[in-house]
């Protein structure tokens, strides 16, 4: 992919009525997508465009995350007893706990890595983009859609059963032809309008940077600080 030069990048600026709903356009979506890998590039953040057709393609990013199981390490109250069957102090019941952590340090098991692949595609059908991604563990098999559901964190479930992201699915990915995990993106115009509309009056957001940011940290994908505030990043054309 070609980088945006000052020019490109300045055409992106736009105006827009914030009470109308954002409907992203395809060459948009990839201008947009340049802007954000090469601030990737910049920082190392892993983030790559893979073309699929002469004018289709996504974002792709793979990460690797551990998974630690350990063997149960707590101690009950109960448990903390002298020799003679009686209670031991607070100090001594910590004392307890240090040493049987250590003993038991020998049972944690190894780490075991899960791969998560995660795609930023365009929808013509929602004009917004989607995140499609798939996580297996370190031998290939595939996590399944209620393991999926266990790594979501709390604060996030509530809002993905009731919220305007509604849930996680397992569906085909459109362009590849696999079974992807995706959040669904049949509000995503409503949800980020009121977000773009607020920042109209500046010069430096991108409407992925965004996105990104609200959607992926729902399924384990970060986006560090420096991609909202780099200088790299346009701003929103519906045009």
């Amino acid at each position: 992919m070609k980088t945006e030069s000052a020019g490109e990048t300045q055409k992106m600026s736009h105006t827009f009525n914030r009470n109308e709903n954002i409907c992203l356009g395809e060459e948009q979506f990839q201008k947009f997508c340049k802007l954000f890998i090469k601030h990737s590039d910049e920082i190392c953040n892993g983030w790559e465009w893979r073309q699929k057709e002469l004018n289709e393609g996504y974002m792709v990013k793979v990460h690797l995350r551990s998974k630690i199981s350990l063997n149960s390490l707590l101690v009950e109250d109960h448990c903390f007893q002298d020799l003679q069957g009686h209670e031991v102090d607070d100090k001594e019941k910590l004392n307890v706990k240090n040493v049987s952590s250590d003993i038991e340090e020998a049972q944690i098991t190894t780490p075991q890595l899960i791969r998560y692949e995660y795609h930023v595609v365009y929808s013509s059908s929602y004009q917004a983009p989607v995140l499609y991604f798939r996580a297996c563990c370190s031998d290939g098999k595939p996590l399944t859609l209620e393991e999926i559901w266990e790594n979501v964190h709390d604060c996030y479930k509530e809002r993905l059963l009731q919220g305007p992201w509604d849930t996680i699915t397992q569906q085909e990915h459109h362009l590849l032809g696999q079974p992807f995990f995706v959040l669904h993106p049949c509000r995503t115009s409503e949800l980020m309008t009121p977000i773009m509309g607020a920042t109209q009056e500046q010069r430096n957001v991108n409407y992925i940077t965004s996105w990104l940011s609200m959607m992926g940290p729902v399924v384990g994908l970060d986006v560090p600080l420096s991609y909202a505030t780099a200088v790299s990043q346009g701003i929103f054309d519906p045009n």
